[in-house]
């Protein structure tokens, strides 16, 4: 009687330089080319709940012309982007792993990494580095009353002199619950989409997806992901700098959603969310066309093999 074939070994992934490099250096692309204007008009929108995409655009004009759209982008933008991906690259891998070795199922241990990898995310680098970009784009009211706006280290600074590190965190449990549900149902909706391509395709037997069949499925998956939009709005009215004596003091998640609603109803949990779709999918196009572009660049400069998948 033949013997039955032993499960193949669980082996723990190493991460590499190079796949670091090419998740910061596409991450860095996607942010100052398309990724911070609608970044800024998403958060304008947010910030801005009486005012829709048109009036957004002309208030982010106003400001500045089209360097306006650009508010934020550095250092907080930059800082955001060439850590996040690294960060994520680094805890999705080990939780994935760890998910493995407990007997979860490969669908559920990915879904488990990208989750514990956009948790991580959230605390290590983008709490502060959303709060910043946030008070960037909200602070326009100063300019408004005729006095200069303060530079983008002395806000930081004065933040930091007033509130410590609780104030250049703030809004922070909104941006873990949104990243962890983000990378979750990003993950998962994406594959759904590619099991549909597939079918539509003929190649259910694992045949390689086309560049522009790879972007659909991760552009549906992104896009899709924007159900949790509210929980968006909810992190930009924590962080944001536009006074309204109305708004309760010392926010939470729980006290910005009542208030959110009260003011502005369901409608207003949901503004923002047409930009936030088009940043998906520019996040979508940037990774997976440009991945193979990049990872052959990124390949010749480090003598690695990029392992990460894009």
């Amino acid at each position: 009687m033949a013997g039955v074939a032993a499960p193949p070994k669980l082996e723990k992934k190493p991460v590499k330089f190079s796949n670091l490099l090419l998740g910061a250096g596409l991450n860095m692309f996607e942010v100052t080319t398309l990724g911070q204007p609608l970044e800024v008009v998403k958060t304008t929108m947010a910030a801005n709940r009486a005012d829709g995409f048109a009036g957004a655009i002309a208030k982010i004009w106003s400001r500045g012309g089209v360097l306006g759209f650009y508010q934020g982008l550095i250092p907080w933008a930059w800082i955001e982007a060439s850590t996040k991906g690294a960060v994520l690259l680094f805890v999705a891998s080990e939780g994935e792993y760890y998910a493995r070795s407990f007997g979860a199922a490969p669908f559920v241990a990915g879904i488990s990494g990208g989750m514990a990898g956009g948790l991580a995310q959230a605390y290590a680098t983008m709490g502060f580095c959303t709060c910043m970009k946030t008070v960037e784009i909200t602070k326009h009211k100063v300019a408004a009353s005729g006095m200069k706006p303060p530079g983008t280290m002395e806000t930081f600074m004065n933040i930091w002199r007033t509130e410590g590190i609780r104030g250049i965190n703030r809004g922070v449990n909104a941006v873990a619950v949104r990243q962890v549900t983000n990378w979750g149902s990003r993950f998962g909706l994406s594959r759904v989409a590619e099991t549909g391509i597939r079918r539509v395709t003929g190649k259910e037997g694992g045949e390689k997806l086309g560049v522009m069949e790879k972007v659909l499925a991760s552009a549906l998956g992104g896009g899709l992901s924007a159900w949790n939009q509210p929980i968006e709005v909810i992190r930009v009215e924590m962080q944001s700098k536009t006074e309204d004596p109305n708004r309760p003091k010392n926010l939470t998640v729980g006290k910005t959603f009542r208030y959110i609603y009260k003011t502005n109803g369901l409608k207003g949990l949901y503004r923002g969310v047409t930009p936030r779709i088009g940043l998906g999918v520019w996040q979508t196009v940037c990774m997976v066309a440009l991945g193979d572009i990049a990872k052959e660049a990124v390949e010749k400069l480090t003598g690695e093999t990029v392992t990460a998948k894009h």
